[in-house]
């Protein structure tokens, strides 16, 4: 069953395009991510599927509502999470679940169960300032906020943004659970290593999807050799690289450089051989090229450039 269905949505603000024909489907039980960077469309794409924004162009619908048209009732079987902590910051972390619960008509201990696993890390910081939490501990209150009503889907834009490593992992481990019991659960995050956790991806890049796939179905579309190069100057390794006669691409990717190759049918242990055998000759003699199996960010990395 389909619980979203989204036709060439349009979103302009003056002169900049937020979304251009964006066509996409979410399933009934999937953990669905939208990756990409900020200034991507993603933001404006969830305010258009909770009915906060009106599109431009184009036509979606959520559990079978249309957001314009039937947006009242929508809103009520809906969980949503804003990129920015939007819970009021002078009431405890109590306060604003009664709050919340109240606004649709339950309370706390009607619903206790449902969000148990989250709240129990809470509990003992029940009657603490929200304002006061630490960026994860706000990221799991406003997940509560969002799940106190019993929703059939839920909206969370950007949730791990700006929290620690550990608060991100914790935080996708209950997201894992809650797709367990059968919650559709849509999310946006600029963090690409996060795809791995979703059943299936949409990478977008300036208001348009690139790819809809599983993270394998992307990261296995690469079609390119992929290299890892290493250098103990390693910003001059890469612009030498740059000017290599075979090269297609040369990238920083953390400590490493990552490198594609033209070539596309030629063995790769021989590309390495052939890239450090060049690098060695451009002076850089302590470099090495080892081949690499690509990420969902080298698969963005390339789309975009082919989308350019």
């Amino acid at each position: 069953m389909t619980a979203i269905e989204a036709k060439a949505l349009d979103k302009k603000f003056e002169t900049t395009v937020a979304l251009d024909k964006v066509t996409f489907s979410v399933e009934k039980g999937e953990l669905f991510g939208f990756i990409g960077p900020d200034g991507g469309g993603k933001t404006t794409l969830f305010r258009i599927l909770v009915s906060l924004m009106i599109p431009d162009a184009g036509s979606a619908r959520v559990l079978g509502f249309d957001p314009v048209r039937d947006y009242r009732a929508l809103r009520q079987r809906v969980g949503y999470m804003a990129g920015r902590f939007s819970l009021y910051p002078d009431l405890s972390v109590l306060e604003n679940l009664m709050f919340f619960a109240s606004v649709f008509g339950t309370t706390i201990e009607r619903e206790y169960e449902q969000i148990k696993p989250i709240y129990v890390q809470l509990e003992p910081f029940k009657d603490r300032r929200a304002g006061a939490l630490s960026g994860g501990m706000k990221q799991k209150l406003a997940l509560c906020c969002a799940l106190v009503h019993r929703p059939d889907i839920l909206f969370l834009d950007e949730p791990t943004t700006g929290v620690d490593a550990v608060s991100r992992r914790e935080f996708w481990d209950l997201l894992g659970r809650l797709k367990d019991q059968g919650l559709t659960t849509v999310v946006s995050t600029p963090y690409m290593d996060e795809a791995r956790r979703c059943d299936r991806v949409a990478l977008m890049h300036r208001g348009r999807l690139l790819v809809v796939d599983t993270p394998d179905g992307i990261t296995g579309a690469f079609d390119r050799p992929l290299l890892g190069v290493r250098a103990k100057d390693r910003y001059k390794a890469l612009l030498a690289l740059r000017t290599y006669e075979h090269a297609h691409s040369a990238y920083p990717f953390g400590e490493v450089i990552h490198y594609t190759d033209n070539r596309i049918d030629a063995p790769v242990d021989r590309l390495a051989a052939d890239v450090k055998t060049f690098l060695a000759t451009s002076g850089f003699g302590d470099a090495s090229a080892e081949p690499l199996t690509p990420t969902v960010e080298d698969s963005f990395i390339a789309r975009t450039e082919e989308a350019a």
